[in-house]
């Protein structure tokens, strides 16, 4: 008999493991920061494009990404510039980057376009860390809770509400609301959570309408606590970014419609576009940010002013986003101790009224004898 684990698999088990690896091996953003990072480090080693960009393809381990590096080095040979090639992948390469690569390309300035690139990759990173960071442990904490609530109500409660079924007394109120949701979720549990299942597609669906979409987003500026945060996180992506692009001499209408593309609220993506074309107008950037007092705080427009007076807007810009980074890493690290207050007591409360439910009738029941 063949030995399974030592067949050598066909050509065209090959080939659809090599169809299937492209399609669903996704890139990740650190192996695209990685790769700027080792591209500079190259570049500064005197090393040109086309080699940094051989040796590169060679060692990338991810095969799509692999492939995606060896097709630009093929390009970039035939004499292309790299940011020319790289446009041509969106999906791997946004247009931030290739806008700060083709600055520093038209600069004869490569290497430095290249630390700019990186550097921004590094910091959107560390943003980007910091949130999803500090909602790991609500998001775990509230999983947990749900599925102790789910089993107590499938499994546990149905059979301690049998001893209640024959209780002659009047049950008090607790008691008979928990009963009925323990009857009501046995009833229908199926229904519920098919209702809950067409409710989360219908949501992501209705997030494909641009209308329902704003509304979500402005409304979740409005928010306590989650809103001030929002608002911080996408301000220090405006002012990082921008920053950036400034520093590698992309021109201000340019630089801040780009800057609109990494906004992850449409209030503030949609808000940078107009902006945008009334740069085009001569107008300053500070009077035009003072049009949207409640995205952009008279600290930032203020800020700007005095950078737009002083010819160093982009030093004030990298200032602010170093401001709204430490803000938005103190809040990140914060949001554990402010949440865990309200999941214990939330907790507490559904522990403490099925405890109540199940206890008073058992202490009635004991009196009566």
């Amino acid at each position: 008999m063949e030995d399974k684990k030592n067949r050598t698999p066909s050509k065209l088990e090959e080939k659809l493991n090599n169809i299937f690896g492209f399609l669903f091996n996704r890139i990740s953003f650190v192996e695209k920061m990685l790769f700027v990072f080792h591209l500079q480090i190259m570049t500064k080693a005197g090393l040109s494009i086309v080699a940094s960009l051989k040796i590169l393809s060679e060692e990338l381990e991810n095969k799509k990404f692999k492939i995606i590096i060896g097709k630009i080095k093929g390009e970039v040979e035939k004499g292309r510039q790299l940011s020319d090639v790289l446009a041509e992948y969106p999906k791997v390469f946004p247009a931030i980057y290739v806008s700060m690569i083709a600055a520093g390309e038209a600069a004869g300035k490569m290497e430095e376009s290249l630390k700019q690139v990186a550097t921004q990759m590094k910091k959107s990173h560390e943003l980007a860390s910091h949130v999803r960071g500090a909602m790991i442990y609500p998001a775990v904490v509230l999983s947990a809770v749900m599925g102790i609530v789910v089993e107590m109500v499938v499994f546990v409660l149905p059979k301690i509400m049998v001893m209640f079924e024959d209780f002659k007394s009047d049950l008090p109120l607790a008691t008979k609301i928990l009963i009925g949701t323990v009857k009501f979720t046995q009833n229908y549990g199926v229904y519920i959570l098919l209702g809950i299942i067409l409710t989360i597609i219908l949501f992501f669906w209705a997030l494909k309408n641009v209308k329902f979409k704003k509304s979500l987003h402005h409304f979740t500026l409005k928010l306590p606590i989650f809103g001030g945060v929002i608002k911080k996180i996408n301000l220090a992506r405006f002012t990082l970014t921008l920053s950036s692009l400034l520093e590698s001499t992309i021109p201000i209408v340019e630089a801040v419609k780009i800057t609109a593309s990494v906004q992850t609220n449409l209030m503030y993506h949609d808000s940078l576009l107009d902006v945008s074309e009334s740069l085009k107008r001569g107008d300053n950037l500070s009077k035009i940010l003072m049009k949207y007092p409640e995205i952009f705080p008279p600290m930032v427009t203020e800020m700007i002013m005095v950078g737009e007076e002083a010819g160093k807007m982009d030093d004030m810009l990298k200032e602010l986003s170093e401001y709204y980074g430490n803000e938005v890493d103190s809040t990140m690290k914060n949001f554990s101790t402010i949440i865990e207050p309200v999941i214990i007591v939330m907790l507490g409360l559904i522990v403490g009224g099925i405890a109540v439910a199940v206890i008073m009738p058992m202490y009635t029941l004991a009196q009566n004898f």
